[in-house]
């Protein structure tokens, strides 16, 4: 089944690919890997969820944004590639989560993207992972991912 066939299976739809509001670009294809920028939680409406894990933000609301930076980066991924199919499998995630003090649950909150990618991918999305508390992130949301996968030749 394509990649396409399984979002769809799964009822998942992409967002429209967000254009870079700063000075880089979405997605860099190099040496049979693409890099793609941290991604933020865009939902369909166009809003951001805001706020810190551990204060305004419950740890379920934390693994939804991080399912949404998955969908957002599988968008700008797929405007670069043409096809989702082009993808041999998930290399990396790493994940940045806006940590009120003594929040440590960031693993746990990522988990939502990389969970995600084993229901879209199946074995093909078992990756290596970081999951780092941070004080801020862009546009207050809570949670930033950014990927590195695997092309096909």
């Amino acid at each position: 089944m394509s990649i396409e066939g399984r979002l769809n299976e799964l009822g998942l739809v992409l967002p429209e690919p967000k254009s870079p509001a700063f000075a880089y670009v979405p997605v860099v294809c190099e040496a049979g890997l693409a890099w793609v920028s941290g991604q933020l939680p865009w939902r369909l409406d166009g809003s951001l969820p805001q706020g810190k894990l551990g204060a305004e933000v419950s740890l379920e609301q934390g693994q939804e944004a991080a399912r949404l930076c998955v969908l957002n980066a599988l968008s700008v991924l797929k405007s670069e590639l043409g096809s989702l199919d082009r993808i041999a499998r998930v290399i990396k995630l790493t994940g940045f989560v806006a940590s009120a003090s003594g929040f440590v649950n960031q693993p746990r909150v990522i988990d939502g993207a990389s969970n995600l990618m084993l229901e879209i991918f199946a074995q093909a999305g078992q990756h290596a992972r970081s999951a780092v508390g941070v004080a801020e992130l862009p546009r207050s949301v809570p949670v930033e991912i950014e990927f590195v996968f695997a092309l096909k030749p």
